[in-house]
């Protein structure tokens, strides 16, 4: 795995420069725009609706630019392996692409992705990613990497962009933890 992280922070380097993100994120404490869409776990679809997630506790809503793609494979492993740790803190994740979205049955159920941990949900246009100025600058169809948590009261109540994928989990488990203080 450490090979894997390795090769992701390289390659995320590389498309880091290569596609910036618009670094408008939406900001902590501003109301979180609601949203619902087609989403998968574990290869099911079903419609993924965030103010029914968030009446039970704060949701981790990460967007990340593809399904099938170095980075991405990477980030929803990693965010699989740690999925325990956030249910221990009563909170969900959702990851949510406006790349390659026909992928995304297969993605959210093999084991070296998702592994049917969480869902995905698909924002074809990148219509949800724009409502949180979640956008890929050079790729304005594609969402950036950028993950928020949501209270739930539905405010963002903290926010972490980075084309490198092996931040996010930490970030974002962190804040979630933070909620309780």
């Amino acid at each position: 795995m450490k090979k894997l992280i390795a090769a992701a922070v390289a390659g995320s380097f590389a498309a880091a420069v290569l596609a910036t993100s618009a670094a408008a994120e939406l900001k902590v404490g501003d109301k979180a725009p609601d949203f619902s869409a087609p989403a998968f776990l574990a290869g099911q679809q079903f419609n993924y609706k965030l103010a029914d997630a968030l009446k039970k506790g704060p949701v981790v809503v990460y967007f990340f630019p593809a399904a099938h793609t170095q980075g991405c494979n990477i980030e929803a492993h990693l965010f699989s392996e740690a999925i325990d740790q956030f249910k221990a803190e009563h909170a969900t994740v959702i990851g949510v692409t406006a790349g390659n979205v026909e992928q995304l049955a297969d993605f959210s159920k093999e084991t070296e992705h998702c592994g049917g941990k969480f869902p995905v949900a698909s924002d074809p246009g990148a219509v949800i990613a724009k409502q949180y100025d979640s956008i890929l600058a050079k790729k304005p169809d594609w969402s950036s990497r950028t993950s928020y948590v949501i209270a739930k009261n539905g405010t963002i109540a903290d926010v972490y962009s980075a084309m490198d994928p092996s931040d996010h989990v930490n970030k974002t488990l962190a804040a979630v933890k933070a909620l309780k203080k």
